[in-house]
């Protein structure tokens, strides 16, 4: 899989571009403010429809104007597939092939992505939300099926949520109603409970290796952790814990208004050498974590789909030594894989993992190729 061409039509500083890319390694190189990441943030709304920066989507459409656009060119197994993006202030319109699409489910894995930003230390030190988003995002491009339940699972939720709330100030509420709910919500977590833990076990097959080839050091796992108290992912195992536990805490939930148990509430940490990484660990081992974490996706996504994913790498050079640079560009360079990297220069990198580079210059919203 691999992005063939990218254009750009009132998005942030890019007034109308298109970009041609190359099936390996692209680099964009410019001075800061210049747009090199508001081009990985157009490819990355063009796979998921939304940005993986933070709290910046209103500032999307360029000032003054009404509307913006990002088209691509989808080239997997010899087949292109034309994606796009209009957003005006009303929303999204997606578009695949000239037809549009109603449902986000329908559209995601269109392209396959994985985006290496500096921010993705929050992985390691924030909150269970950020990890619980990552592991949302990487399981609905893999599933159509994770996307559609995990929706169902919030709406269910938001419902029993209110009626908790109802439940609370109405004596005479319909119990009966609240158990459907549950019995609902219930079979809707064991379904995203088993996913994600069957995601992180294939994570844990590689992130060790990959960890000591830029490191050095190993020892690395990941632990995925439920807040229902399970070792055993069997249906029926979860069905009765997650039900004992929701109705042995209901008093608890009515005074709170809130479901307290499910996938909602899960976690996972880093351990290196038995401790977690969070709290025992540099910030430089924290950061190599989740490197290793995102490059063992690679292998996954092509078991999946028998593609490769498009890395995205948004400036993280400057968050790494000369020698750790070298080693990360080596064990992207996989045959097949293309990358699309963000740097402000191309300084102490070794000239062998970049000699079949495509390099642009990047100015003041304008994108030349060397």
């Amino acid at each position: 899989m691999n992005i063939t061409k990218i254009n750009l039509f009132n998005f942030r500083n890019y007034s109308k571009i298109s970009i041609f890319l190359e099936k390996g390694m692209n680099v964009f190189i410019g001075d800061n403010a210049q747009g090199k990441t508001n081009i990985l943030e157009a490819i990355t709304i063009l796979a998921l429809t939304k940005s993986h920066r933070v709290g910046v989507s209103p500032n999307i459409i360029m000032f003054n104007k009404k509307i913006c656009k990002i088209e691509g060119s989808i080239k997997k197994d010899g087949i292109i597939t034309k994606l796009k993006v209009h957003i005006d202030d009303v929303g999204k319109k997606l578009i695949v092939n000239n037809t549009i699409i109603k449902k986000n489910a329908d559209y995601i894995s269109n392209l396959n992505v994985i985006v290496f930003t500096p921010d993705d230390l929050d992985i390691v030190k924030g909150s269970p939300s950020i990890r619980r988003n990552l592991l949302n995002i990487q399981l609905s491009q893999l599933s159509g099926e994770y996307l559609k339940i995990y929706n169902e699972y919030n709406k269910i939720l938001k419902t029993r949520n209110e009626y908790l709330k109802i439940l609370y100030n109405n004596n005479i509420a319909d119990m009966n109603y609240l158990d459907i709910l549950t019995d609902k919500l219930i079979e809707k977590a064991i379904f995203i409970y088993q996913k994600r833990k069957e995601y992180l076990d294939l994570i844990n097959i590689n992130i060790n290796k990959y960890f000591k080839m830029i490191s050095n050091d190993d020892d690395i796992f990941v632990k995925y952790i439920n807040n229902i108290g399970i070792e055993n992912y069997d249906s029926e195992e979860i069905r009765k814990k997650l039900k004992h536990l929701l109705k042995k805490n209901l008093k608890k939930e009515l005074n709170y208004g809130m479901t307290i148990y499910g996938p909602h509430r899960d976690d996972f940490n880093f351990e290196f050498k038995n401790n977690d990484l969070k709290y025992f660990g540099s910030q430089g081992q924290q950061r190599l974590a989740v490197f290793s974490f995102k490059l063992s996706e690679i292998p996954i996504f092509y078991d999946i789909t028998g593609n490769y994913p498009v890395l995205l790498l948004d400036d993280i050079f400057s968050e790494l030594d000369i020698k750790k640079r070298n080693k990360l560009l080596k064990i992207i360079s996989i045959d097949g894989v293309q990358s699309i990297i963000t740097t402000t220069d191309l300084r102490n990198i070794n000239k062998k993992h970049i000699e079949n580079a495509t390099i642009f210059n990047v100015k003041n919203g304008s994108v030349e190729r060397k």
